[in-house]
């Protein structure tokens, strides 16, 4: 359903930073770099699908109130290892790793970057 996603940032080199550490663990590389945006991917994928962006208007950016980005995990091990590194990088904890009450297998962490946009990864395979 869908293509990409953007997140505002109003210093591009400290979310690169973040992002550059954060991210691998899940498998997403950055594959576009400028003073304006930056793209990450899965390797193999032909198009970036998470993008963090200054706004476009110029204005700053800002985090939306309920807005959140979910990012696959393979293994739960894979969402520990993003939850420390988030930290590790700036990030802030909203919510340990840990099982949720979603379904059975439903096993997230959720940080905010250093731009306050709240993310998470899930995974939902049983170990």
């Amino acid at each position: 359903m869908l293509l990409y996603v953007t997140l505002g940032t109003n210093d591009i080199e400290q979310a690169r930073r973040f992002y550059d550490i954060v991210l691998p663990v899940l498998g997403y590389r950055r594959q576009r770099y400028s003073e304006e945006e930056i793209g990450y991917a899965a390797d193999g994928d032909t198009r970036c699908r998470l993008w963090v962006v200054t706004p476009f208007n110029r204005r700053r950016a800002s985090n939306g109130n309920g807005s959140m980005v979910a990012l696959h995990a393979e293994r739960r091990a894979d969402v520990d290892a993003f939850h420390a590194a988030a930290l590790a990088a700036g990030g802030v904890d909203e919510g340990a790793p840990g099982l949720r009450p979603f379904h059975a297998n439903f096993y997230a962490a959720y940080v905010r970057d250093p731009d306050g946009n709240k993310l998470s990864a899930v995974c939902e395979t049983p170990e």
